[in-house]
């Protein structure tokens, strides 16, 4: 089986609380090396047979229509993955 993988992110403008706290409890455990955290979301989409770019045309639709809110977030990738 064939996978997509959906990627979504809050616009930048866009408040990140749950990055925020990550971040927070990223320097508490020592981990200091690292500056701003933003916190996404990740669709991993099955597909029966070969990614086409016509699979992948509908997964950008279904990513702008349905696995993502377009007021606060933006889909920053959609590509195919290979299986290991």
């Amino acid at each position: 089986m064939a996978r997509v993988v959906v990627e979504v992110m809050p616009k930048p403008e866009i408040l990140d609380p749950q990055g925020k706290a990550i971040s927070g409890g990223m320097s508490r455990l020592g981990f200091t090396d690292f500056g701003e955290v933003r916190q996404g979301k990740r669709f991993e989409l099955e597909i029966d047979g070969e990614v086409t770019e016509e699979v992948l045309a509908q997964a950008r639709e279904a990513a702008e229509k349905l696995l993502s809110n377009p007021v606060i977030e933006n889909v920053v990738a959609v590509r195919a993955v290979e299986e290991a």
